[in-house]
């Protein structure tokens, strides 16, 4: 067994759950079940999708309690002009298994699987408002984000999405180096975007220009900002994308995000 996928197992065993490759309708068929679970009925995957990845060498990963799967994680091959690379397409757990190590022990079996195939890079996108999610791909896995596109995915009609503009950061997550943080936080890094006011009704403010490092802060929690406050969470949204295209046009990359200070670092590819 390789070093990826002893970590993999490992991480798995500490979150209380099994790594199976989903290859048979049945699979596909749970895999549906954990979707519905995560974004409502809309817009889900056929089966038979499912079961033609699975076929063409695309196999999602399946998080397994005995016979009932808990998580998964799927994706495909893609080809961008960077090169060979998996796009990473969905990741879901069921509601009582989340914030356990399910989702990680997931990403790290696919990140062994794409070793296996000879490929060096994960891609997929993610809502920048989402802090959680920041910290995870940014944080914990050490990944980076150097592309973004407003309205990336257009309309969408699940749970989670409906009636947002769907702006998107796009992750690389090189495999070959070591999972884990990037970046040592810089205390002193100017706030391009920063969050002000009080937890219940945090405001967006714009302010320095990006420099050799910058600071861009999200709220802690969006989709409660969203819930109370529709039109904040608006200035948000476009607060959010004005200040990421602004670091990115300045030629830096989001490499960290702070947790405690609700805040992306963004600084030189490396």
């Amino acid at each position: 067994m390789s070093e990826a996928w002893s970590l993999a197992r490992d991480e798995a065993q500490a979150g209380g759950v099994d790594l199976r490759p989903c290859l048979t309708i049945a699979d596909a068929r749970q895999i549906v079940r954990v979707m519905a679970a995560t974004w409502g009925s809309a817009q889900l995957l056929p089966v038979e999708e499912i079961r033609a990845l699975a076929v063409s060498g695309n196999v999602p990963c399946g998080a397994f309690d005995g016979s009932e799967l808990v998580g998964y994680v799927l994706g495909w091959a893609g080809v961008d002009a960077d090169g060979l690379h998996v796009h990473s397409h969905m990741l879901a757990t069921m509601p009582g298994r989340r914030h356990a190590g399910v989702g990680y022990a997931l990403k790290l079996a696919q990140r062994a699987q794409a070793l296996d195939q000879g490929i060096a890079v994960i891609r997929w996108t993610f809502d920048p408002l989402v802090a959680r999610n920041a910290y995870f791909n940014l944080h914990k896995l050490g990944a980076v984000a150097d592309r973004f596109e407003r309205d990336f995915y257009g309309d969408m009609g699940d749970e989670i999405n409906r009636g947002d503009r769907t702006d998107r950061l796009t992750v690389r997550w090189d495999l070959e180096r070591d999972p884990g943080p990037r970046t040592t936080w810089i205390h002193d890094a100017p706030a391009v975007l920063a969050l002000t006011g009080g937890p219940e009704a945090p405001r967006p403010e714009i302010r320095a220009e990006p420099a050799t490092v910058a600071a861009i802060a999200v709220p802690p929690e969006y989709h409660d900002v969203r819930g109370a406050n529709p039109s904040l969470a608006r200035e948000w949204r476009e607060a959010a994308a004005r200040a990421i295209e602004r670091c990115l046009a300045a030629g830096l990359v989001a490499s960290g995000f702070d947790r405690d200070r609700s805040s992306y670092l963004f600084g030189p590819p490396a």
